[in-house]
């Protein structure tokens, strides 16, 4: 009886450190993945809120990326809690929810390419660039984008409906819901091994591509220094956002592989870590790049970021004085 007593309180000592712990990473994510909504979401505010940013092509492509990341990190968000409070889902409700997710990690590094050849038409056929690049045409790029991530999605679709559900006993999950949870049919998880291999490739050859023809234009002497050489730091940083979009695809595969060889402890904070450096941090680098660097945003980013700029010692009067006229113009 005394032994059965000491197993029954080491289970609820378990029990009870497993829910604190829980909660506490819960709030670990939370809490970061709150403000960098509150920065994408005033990110996007500023680029609706004046008639130059809903005007130029590479302020309608930045909204429609920065747009496409932080519905991804609300996804990812409200998966990560459902997960956290053992929450499990039918099928179907899955399945909505991690092709809704699919869809905008297909948009983020299909938009950074057309940003990319935005940015390589505007230094090396400058003189093309208006007749190429117009709102017309940035509005088809757009379209053809979502289309092609719509697509993607409906193959998916497609391939799960060769699994028998009909066989089940109920469309009940057994595990949490996730992008591997829906990975039922053999030719699905081949599709997903493979889709996103070749999408980030022809990625990051084109971007890659974009980035050494900026270079070699660079070197001309009819071309602006100043404008290639901020083209090509804006182009490195759309390598180095490819790259951590290609890291958070490897995020549940490799969790995979190291719950085979460590503690089931250490690996739930090594989820923690990788997912706030992969999976949030990536998610708010397209405000955070071009809120600082781009000259017409910084000053109207601050603005709406500080709303008692007034009286914020953080602002210099230089800075004041250009809200202001940006503000009223």
């Amino acid at each position: 009886m005394y032994a059965n007593q000491s197993h029954t309180n080491i289970t609820v000592e378990l029990q009870y450190q497993g829910l604190m712990e829980r909660v506490l990473f819960s709030i670990m994510t939370t809490v970061p993945c709150c403000v960098f909504l509150f920065i994408n979401g005033t990110m996007l505010f500023t680029l609706r809120s004046k008639p130059v940013f809903r005007e130029t092509s590479r302020y309608i492509l930045l909204y429609n990326l920065l747009f496409a990341d932080t519905v991804n990190l609300a996804h990812s968000q409200l998966l990560y809690l459902i997960a956290a409070c053992r929450i499990r889902m039918t099928y179907p409700v899955c399945g909505v929810l991690s092709f809704f997710g699919n869809l905008t990690t297909v948009i983020s590094p299909l938009t950074l390419v057309v940003m990319s050849l935005e940015r390589y038409v505007a230094v090396c056929y400058p003189l093309r660039h208006a007749t190429i690049i117009t709102i017309k045409n940035t509005g088809m790029a757009i379209i053809v984008v979502w289309a092609f991530s719509s697509l993607s999605v409906l193959t998916r679709v497609l391939l799960l409906l060769n699994f028998p559900f009909a066989e089940l006993e109920n469309l009940q999950m057994k595990d949490f819901c996730g992008k591997e949870s829906m990975l039922l049919d053999p030719m699905s998880d081949i599709y997903e091994k493979t889709f996103p291999c070749i999408l980030f490739a022809s990625a990051g050859v084109t971007v890659t591509c974009s980035y050494i023809g900026v270079m070699v234009a660079a070197r001309s002497a009819s071309t602006d220094k100043a404008s290639a050489k901020k083209a090509r730091n804006t182009l490195l940083l759309h390598l180095v956002q490819l790259g951590l979009s290609i890291s958070s695809t490897i995020h549940n595969p490799f969790l995979t592989a190291i719950s085979k060889v460590l503690d089931r402890i250490i690996i739930v904070r090594i989820q923690i870590i990788l997912y706030v450096c992969i999976i949030i941090f990536p998610r708010c680098l397209s405000a955070l790049i071009y809120g600082i660097r781009d000259q017409t945003i910084r000053p109207v980013l601050m603005y709406h970021l500080c709303c008692q700029w007034k009286r914020s010692p953080f602002l210099s009067h230089s800075t004041k004085a250009k809200i202001s006229i940006l503000i009223t113009s």
